[in-house]
């Protein structure tokens, strides 16, 4: 068995798909009409489809998982992220842990979090 895909809910899938483009180059690889894929195995899920399959509310800014990337130009992306979505919401903006990796989180459009760290060695 092998895991195939991670799925985020979002409201509004043309305002996700270009947010995932801009910070991580992340482009469509299929439009099923309410549920995208994206490179690097991403799905985008609207939140009305998602709310029929479950019957259930939507839990935004939960904090039970994120997504992570790494990027080893952090300041350049820190910089990026400020520029093109200056009202984007951080739980934290860049720190250093105490094992010498440098992170920075914060929620995409629809409260889903995302850490965005240096290379780990």
């Amino acid at each position: 068995m092998k895991l195939k895909n991670i799925l985020i809910v979002v409201k509004d899938i043309e305002k996700s798909k270009q947010f995932y483009h801009d910070l991580f180059g992340l482009d469509m690889v299929l439009d099923n009409g309410g549920n995208m894929i994206l490179t690097e195995g991403l799905v985008l899920q609207e939140e009305k489809i998602w709310r029929n399959f479950l019957e259930k509310d939507i839990t935004a800014k939960s904090n039970s998982c994120e997504l992570y990337f790494e990027e080893p130009s952090i300041e350049a992306f820190a910089e990026k992220l400020e520029k093109l979505y200056p009202s984007i919401q951080y739980v934290h903006r860049l720190i250093t842990h105490s094992w010498g990796q440098k992170v920075i989180r914060f929620y995409d459009l629809d409260g889903n979090l995302i850490e965005v760290g240096t290379p780990v060695s």
